[in-house]
């Protein structure tokens, strides 16, 4: 199956994940250092990371629902919606983290338990994101019609 979400057969949904994965993560390292008792702006970093990645996992999101929507095989779409409700999860973690940064001292390390939850609420949704692709083949065009394309394709004469 193809996703309906792409450009010229690139699904846009895993190229978007990876600007909320990599902010969130760092936001998490982040979380750490400031944690360790490191001066400088580590927890306003975080919190800018966290933001970014709320924006970045809203738009990457629409991209995954149109897919998430054109799925009708029962299996695959049983990974699907929990791949969704865990990444759903994780972003209503970090929400909360964003917030809590907001309401809670600066000493608090309730934003760094939060952002440790996200990272492993993430991590999971990614599991099964990969089951999709990497195990099941969702929105991957068949090693045999790629062979039977390649075969169809003239061959180029090799110049010496």
């Amino acid at each position: 199956m193809a996703s309906p979400a792409s450009v010229k057969k690139h699904p846009l949904h895993p190229m978007l994940v990876a600007f909320p994965i990599g902010l969130w993560l760092f936001a998490l390292v982040c979380d750490v250092v400031a944690a360790g008792g490191a001066a400088g702006p580590w927890r306003t970093v975080a919190q800018y990371s966290i933001g970014g990645g709320i924006v970045g996992a809203v738009l990457a999101a629409v991209p995954g629902l149109i897919d998430y929507f054109s799925i009708d095989e029962a299996a695959m779409k049983r990974i699907a919606t929990f791949h969704l409700l865990a990444n759903a999860c994780a972003l209503l973690v970090f929400a909360i983290n964003l917030w809590s940064r907001f309401a809670l001292p600066s000493t608090s390390l309730v934003p760094l338990l939060l952002s440790i939850i996200g990272v492993v609420g993430i991590g999971i949704g990614g599991w099964l994101g990969g089951e999709m692709v990497y195990v099941k083949g969702m929105a991957v065009e068949a090693v045999e019609k790629l062979a039977k394309k390649v075969e169809e394709q003239p061959r180029l004469r090799r110049v010496s």
